[in-house]
């Protein structure tokens, strides 16, 4: 690993760990029933990747910026993708029993209370990011930005598209499945990116150029999944492999073949580092991440 690569991979590991504390901090401060605490820890504190407030942090160091000063932001992002995941597993939508190697909240817990974990989570999202310290109107935008990111124009309505496809192996074309995961999945990665971003107050041409990079960045995530869900296995991946093959799901892979489908995700890969050249040494840390994303057996 070269020295550069090394201090990026430090820079990952200390925000991770900073990231895993102010998590602690914020579910520590949710006081009520007991049981539905315990829900939402087992939701958001039972391992995880912490890619998306990562995204946030290491987008405002690329920017100059302490990558702390996009915490609260990234905090809410990583909240947010909590709560869709304790829906998601839920019988009425993917219907999951595992969720990284561990129980799902519905299975550990039962329906009602991964319902409200979820609604939970959401909410404590919205009152973080409202606590950001950033000036009013950089809050307002960043509360904007995840709204969208999470309702109909969001993941939940690329959640909803993923439905009806469900059991119409071949129900979207190329075109509208990357429509559905812009949203289902980008949209939530391009609102990571874009609140580190403002965390560090950034041009407008910055903003172009990270959106740019995060629409890539969430498509190439996708292709990635659809690949693993294929190829590995559910001791590997610590949820259910072949769920979408089983369930009829609309894939990459079933759609362009796995072969097509490397390498589209090897020119995303390419597409990325072109556009994080213009940030210098500063973007090792996302170089890093979009490694992590290409290359992850998980």
């Amino acid at each position: 690993m070269s020295p550069t690569a090394l201090n990026a991979n430090q820079c990952l590991e200390t925000w991770h760990t900073a990231i895993q504390a102010a998590l602690e901090v914020s579910l520590g401060r949710a006081q009520g029933n007991t049981r539905l605490q315990s829900a939402m820890r087992h939701a958001v504190l039972n391992g995880g990747k912490r890619m998306r407030p990562l995204l946030s942090l290491a987008t405002a160091h690329a920017l100059g910026h302490d990558a702390l000063t996009a915490m609260q932001p990234a905090l809410a992002v990583e909240l947010v993708h909590a709560y869709s995941l304790v829906h998601d597993d839920l019988p009425a939508m993917d219907d999951d029993d595992l969720r990284r190697g561990q129980p799902t909240v519905h299975i550990a817990f039962d329906e009602a209370t991964a319902i409200l974990a979820g609604d939970a989570l959401q909410t404590l999202a919205f009152e973080v990011l409202s606590a950001a310290p950033h000036a009013a109107d950089t809050r307002i935008e960043m509360v904007r930005l995840l709204a969208s990111a999470s309702g109909i124009a969001g993941m939940c309505g690329g959640q909803m598209m993923d439905l009806e496809g469900t059991g119409q192996a071949q129900a979207h074309t190329v075109q509208g499945l990357e429509t559905l995961h812009a949203m289902k999945t980008g949209a939530l990665i391009r609102a990571a990116v874009l609140m580190g971003a403002l965390s560090a107050n950034a041009s407008s041409a910055q903003i172009a150029m990270l959106t740019a990079f995060a629409d890539q960045l969430g498509l190439a995530f996708q292709i990635k999944d659809d690949i693993l869900d294929i190829e590995s296995d559910s001791v590997t991946l610590g949820k259910t492999a072949g769920k979408d093959v089983e369930q009829g799901k609309t894939t990459y892979p079933a759609l362009i073949g796995m072969q097509a489908s490397k390498a589209r995700l090897g020119a995303l890969e390419n597409e990325m580092h072109a556009l994080l050249r213009a940030f210098g040494e500063a973007a090792d840390p996302l170089r890093l991440l979009v490694a992590r994303v290409v290359e992850r057996t998980h």
